[in-house]
């Protein structure tokens, strides 16, 4: 008898969620088998836009600021040097910072950038710190998404006041003027219109905690690109109840008819009956002031510098002892000394524009701090002088690339500051400003180096620029120039990946160029939307039946070319399209996913590594109001796709990407962090490691590393992601794995450390030095786990020991980057990353010799040879099973020695290097006791032998160290010194044998 129905229903049920589950567990894998990876970031030092800006009145030398991506930032120094303080914290978007009055240990943050412009990024609430920002608490508010403003009570650190101004691109309920009078514990909403309309300042009055100035703007982002909308509910409060009704002041202020924006607003400190602002507004728009705490406002300017752009600008603040002294926050910073009638210019471009907060110290006036779109920098001269911005890896870029020289640079343009080429490595240990500069393109779009020439560089819309001359020419289409075709700020520019000649560049059209751009085909029609007559639900109060038929607006926004197929071209626009070409762009096919609606923004697509029939797409929906991630994937040619966003939280995706070596192997980046999937995007995990939470607008992967270019954090490199390519689930259940090193370059880590920089000087970080292993232990180990390096012949080069003794790094003014890290072989459960420097087993120098006690291992010259570059086998022994890999040592590409040099050196520096050993030995040697009295002529003897030992040990060293300095052919007079080195130890030698045999 059979199982009723039901039961088999059940039965096979369960077998397709076992099924499930265990490939759910077999297409991801434990964090802990890949852990020890970590992000380096590498710069630029260059500040990007910044909207929360807070000094500490009691300690004038502490102020934070908040990056619009960036996370939260502190100087202790007066701006000399900042430091990241939110890092740990799941967003990295702040619109506000602010220090309680009563105690500056409590600090509060906002997220989200509280502005209404193209491009911004959105939070998750309210924080707090008690202790100065070393840790933080949530506090709720969390679909604020844009929190712009906050406001401490002067007399209650737990009474706060929060400007939520809501969803930029759609309605919401949790926006207004929120209270809380138990420091965040609990919010009440305390000033509301309706879904449409947030707050964006709020101010307490410093003589009178009831009263309470608030904004309230109506305002929001469109679909498309510039598209924004100001609704009827914008306006002025006033509170006299400590928050609990409200006033609207209207009296000689703009009304909404007349096209009333936004508002900023200040109290005069000392004299608080008197205010100002700045009003948005078509023809009465301008800086107002009122005499009688807002009950009447008069215009007293009407200059379009002071208040103009109010959806990015509206920061005015009064000197707080003399009310007829004001500040303005704009393009420029302004200020007039006579109550608003005058106005000069005091901080501007050249050295940096568009200003969002200022702050004044009210104990010391001199000292202001401006936040701008080149980040936080501080005066304490009243504007004479400011504080860097260069200190601050704060920049904000929209896409990455990678050229072709060693090291590879890192390219990309920076948000209201140009564009940047940086390196990879540094010759001098560390990435600064040294190792950067621009590379003549615009600052919003991509760069792309000529794949054949690296100093050839193109972007923008459209430029080429030469970096040996410096020099930059326009190469648009003419076309371009003549206005036919539309862009947007972040038109593609990018070549071939099968003909490095072919350079592609789009607006609504696709351009192609094989000349460097001395004439252009357009390969293309417009492949953009004809009409949209689904206008996103999100647009709310703001549609109207007119947008349905209104002009074409899209662009091509991403270009993905086929790296199987030459013809073979993908697409895709920012008002939701896929289109493809097999034919190199004579015909072109729609093959947009059925989910994907208009306005949806093709943010960025790829096409498959391994056939040309496979394409990812990450598509970015947030300009409708939609946070979820969005990835596509096909592999039939655009014929059908599957959504593949399992394990990825709700967070719009920018990029995906597929890696080139590992069919499969893809990587995400979201508004917050990078997430991989090892099963072709069925499943996601973080990769987010030791990155803080930043917008990642874009990633590559050159060669073995997952390059990564923020909108808010500058560019990060994750070094070495072969562990990710060879991981499966036979090893993710084996006791131990040793994975296969990546190719290794013998490169030399500091070339130049006889000129440090300031140690507070900011600065990247290197690569590791050396070779990198990976590997890792299931559980801990207790018994003794080695690891063996042994070259081609299978001699012995280098032995590591979990019971190595750890060394003392010595109190010594050194730059930190000449300090090599402690090498300890770990024995402990996890994932290790251990370094071998390519050198031979360096020597043990007693203490007691000079320099050795104060520059053992951390001098930048090792004691031991390099090896040479050829195959070498790593050995991991762990419970008496050993693991073997195979790896190269290849030399760094841009030394030209032949292999007959680097032998005849690798020979002298390893006979020096084995001489001096022998030496060391005899030394000790000679100061051990012989068991028996000594003469007067034997003690002579001895003295003479160890002088001559302590001379030929400084010999050796001497010649080891000019031999190895550098990758050359040694110098007649080297060799010269090395072979009487060595003839006169041979005669030391046959000395101490003779006296040793008599002595007996």
């Amino acid at each position: 008898m059979g199982f009723p129905y039901s039961a088999k229903r059940l039965s096979l049920s369960l077998v397709l969620l076992f099924l499930f589950i265990n490939h759910l567990h077999a297409q991801s894998f434990a964090p802990n088998l890949f852990d020890a990876m970590k992000w380096r970031m590498i710069g630029p030092h260059r500040g990007g836009r910044t909207v929360g800006a807070v000094g500490v009145p009691q300690q004038s030398n502490v102020f934070y600021i908040g990056v619009n991506n960036g996370g939260v930032w502190k100087t202790t120094d007066y701006g000399r040097t900042w430091n990241p303080i939110f890092d740990d914290q799941p967003t990295g978007s702040i619109g506000d910072v602010a220090v309680a009055p009563s105690n500056p240990n409590v600090v509060y943050v906002a997220s989200g950038e509280g502005l209404q412009r193209p491009d911004l990024s959105v939070g998750n609430g309210m924080y707090k710190s008690i202790d100065a920002g070393k840790t933080w608490l949530h506090l709720g508010l969390n679909d604020g998404q844009q929190i712009g403003n906050i406001a401490v009570d002067p007399t209650n650190e737990n009474r706060v006041f929060a400007a939520v101004l809501g969803h930029p691109y759609g309605p919401n309920a949790e926006r207004g003027v929120y209270r809380t009078t138990d420091g965040g514990k609990t919010w009440e909403r305390v000033l509301y219109k309706d879904e449409n309309t947030g707050a964006v300042q709020v101010t307490i009055d410093p003589k009178n905690p009831n009263i309470i100035y608030a904004d309230l703007w109506a305002a929001q982002q469109g679909p498309w690109e510039n598209g924004a909308w100001q609704g009827p509910e914008s306006g002025l409060y006033k509170s006299t109840d400590g928050g609990t009704t409200w006033q609207k002041l209207t009296n000689g202020l703009p009304t909404v008819a007349q096209g009333l924006g936004r508002i900023g607003f200040c109290i005069a400190p000392s004299e608080p009956n008197r205010l100002y602002a700045t009003v948005d507004a078509p023809e009465l728009g301008g800086v107002y002031r009122s005499d009688n705490a807002g009950q009447s406002w008069t215009r007293i300017s009407s200059d379009n510098r002071l208040w103009g752009r109010g959806s990015d600008f509206a920061e005015v603040k009064t000197h707080p002892t003399n009310p007829d002294i004001v500040f303005i926050a704009d393009v420029s910073a302004w200020k007039s000394e006579d109550g608003g009638k005058t106005w000069n210019d005091f901080r501007g471009a050249p050295g940096g524009d568009d200003y969002h907060r200022l702050w004044i110290n009210p104990n010391n006036p001199d000292i202001l701090l401006l936040a701008g779109d080149q980040g936080g920098i501080i005066t304490v001269n009243g504007g004479q002088t400011f504080s860097s911005w260069y200190n601050q890896a704060t920049a904000q870029f929209y896409h990455v690339s990678t050229d072709n020289s060693f090291p590879y640079n890192v390219l990309g343009g920076q948000q209201e500051s140009g564009s940047v080429g940086i390196s990879s490595r540094s010759n001098d240990g560390e990435i600064t400003f040294r190792e950067w500069h621009p590379v003549g393109v615009e600052e919003y779009g991509y760069v792309a180096a000529d794949p054949l020439d690296p100093n050839i560089i193109y972007g923008g819309k459209i430029t080429r620029y030469d970096k040996r001359t410096g020099q930059v020419q326009n190469i648009a289409p003419e076309a371009v120039r003549s206005g036919k075709y539309r862009f947007v700020r972040t038109a593609p520019v990018l070549f071939s990946p099968i003909d490095p000649k072919t350079l592609y560049f789009a607006g609504n059209v696709l351009f192609k160029t094989r000349d460097g751009g001395n004439s252009w085909q357009t390969i293309s029609p417009d492949l953009t939307r004809k009409t949209y007559p689904d206008i996103p639900e999100s647009v709310g109060i703001y549609r109207t039946e007119d947008m349905k038929t209104m002009p074409q607006r899209g662009v091509i926004y991403t270009i993905a070319p086929s790296p199987k197929e030459i013809n073979t071209l993908w697409i895709g626009t920012d008002d939701g399209l896929i289109q493809v070409t097999r034919d190199g762009g004579k015909t072109w096919k729609d093959v947009t996913p059925a989910g994907v609606g208009s306005w949806s923004k093709i943010s960025l697509m790829d096409a498959g590594h391994f056939d040309a029939n496979t394409a990812y797409a990450a598509v970015n929906r947030i300009r409708c109001d939609d946070m979820r991630p969005h990835i596509y994937r096909t592999h039939d040619g655009g014929k059908t796709w599957q959504e593949i966003v399992t394990g990825l939280p709700n967070d719009p995706i920018n990029v995906v990407r597929e890696d080139p070596f590992r069919k499969g192997l893809l990587f995400a980046g979201s508004e917050t962090a990078v997430y991989v999937s090892f099963d072709d995007g069925a499943h996601w995990q973080s990769l987010r490691l030791n990155m803080p939470a930043t917008s990642i607008r874009d990633l590559v992967i050159k060669d073995d590393d997952l390059v990564i270019g923020t909108h808010g954090r500058s560019f990060w490199i994750l070094d070495d992601i072969t562990p990710l390519r060879q991981l499966n689930a036979e090893l993710a259940k084996a006791e131990t794995v040793l994975y296969k090193p990546q190719r290794a370059y013998r490169v030399r880590w500091n070339m130049n450390p006889d000129t440090p920089l300031p140690q507070e000087e900011p600065a990247g970080q290197n690569p590791p030095d050396g070779a990198i292993i990976n590997y890792f232990l299931k559980e801990n180990v207790n018994t003794l786990v080695t690891l063996d390096i042994t070259d081609a012949t299978g001699k012995l080069v280098r032995q590591y020991r979990s019971d190595d003794k750890p060394y003392t790094v010595p109190d010594v003014n050194l730059p930190a980057y000449w300090i090599r890290p402690q090498q300890i072989l770990s024995a402990t459960a996890g994932s290790h990353r251990f370094m071998w420097d390519m050198h031979y087993t360096p020597l043990d120098i007693p203490p007691s010799y000079p320099i050795a006690a104060t520059y053992r291992q951390t001098a930048p010259e090792p004691t031991s040879p390099w090896v040479m570059p050829g195959m070498y086998t790593v050995k991991l022994t762990v419970n008496g099973k050993t693991y073997t890999q195979l790896f190269t040592v290849t030399m760094d590409p841009r030394v030209k020695a032949t292999p007959v040099i680097l032998k005849q050196q690798h020979d002298l520096a390893l006979t020096a290097y084995e001489n001096r050993k022998q030496v060391l030995a005899l030394l000790k040697e000679t100061k051990e006791p012989t068991g028996r009295a000594i003469t007067e002529g034997q003690k002579k003897t001895i003295d003479g032998v160890q002088t001559s030992l302590n001379n030929l040990n400084r010999a050796f060293s001497s010649i080891f160290s000019v031999v190895s300095e550098a990758d050359a052919p040694p110098t007649k007079q080297t060799i010269t010194a090395a072979n009487q080195a060595q003839a006169t130890f041979k005669k030391v030698l046959a000395e101490w044998n003779t006296w040793k045999n008599s002595a007996r």
